[in-house]
């Protein structure tokens, strides 16, 4: 058993999740894990080795033998690492391999931080599913294709924005369709559309949901 505070952060890419969970652990102080970095770390590491990221055999081996190297590869934010990583991500050996190291993070956090922030697809529904705070973040397609077009040309990628939108949209497709944890915001998850928010007040409509549901 354990009394730390979880807060359980879902949503599909470039929603803004990511950015709202690592304020949040600042902001109280927590542990954070980026779970979708496991997925990609795993995508990643497939492709580095030639395989197929639909294969579960090979993918399963490689969630099995993930270790901090390739958590920390360069290439983890790269569009075909994403595209890898949703494919993965519908395995269920590969989900069940990286389950348990989620669960132990949230349960204990490093560092003997009070609680824990996790950021997903699946926290409030599969991973942590009575986490006291669960917030789905949202926002229209065509905003989070502008923000991931423009973090991948900051990186020197050479891509157009109508592809950047096709793929994310297939990705939605991909992670929301899947019989293994699909995207779903779960039934007492707090949803939070960042479309038309700046960063400091989309952290702030954030920090009320936060106060709301831990005074439940």
């Amino acid at each position: 058993m354990t009394t730390s505070v979880v807060i359980a952060v879902d949503g599909p890419v470039a929603a803004g999740k990511g950015t709202l969970a690592r304020r949040l652990a600042e902001h109280f102080g927590y542990a954070y894990l980026d779970t979708g970095a496991l997925y990609r770390a795993v995508g990643a590491k497939v492709l580095r080795q030639g395989g197929d990221p639909a294969d579960p055999a090979v993918a399963a081996k490689a969630a099995e033998s993930l270790d901090e190297s390739d958590r920390a590869a360069p290439e983890l934010r790269s569009e075909a690492v994403g595209l890898a990583a949703s494919k993965v991500a519908a395995i269920p050996q590969v989900r069940a391999a990286l389950l348990d190291f989620q669960r132990r993070f949230a349960s204990h956090p490093p560092a003997g931080r009070a609680g824990a922030v996790l950021d997903g697809r699946d926290i409030g529904t599969v991973v942590c599913p009575d986490a006291p705070v669960k917030l789905f973040v949202i926002a229209r397609d065509e905003v989070r294709a502008e923000r991931r077009y423009r973090e991948l040309m900051d990186k020197g990628e050479a891509v157009t924005f109508e592809r950047v939108l096709a793929d994310l949209r297939k990705r939605d497709e991909q992670d929301s369709a899947r019989a293994a944890a699909p995207l779903k915001p779960a039934a007492d998850a707090h949803l939070l559309d960042t479309s038309d928010l700046a960063i400091e007040a989309a952290v702030a409509a954030a920090l009320e949901a936060v106060a709301a549901a831990l005074k439940r």
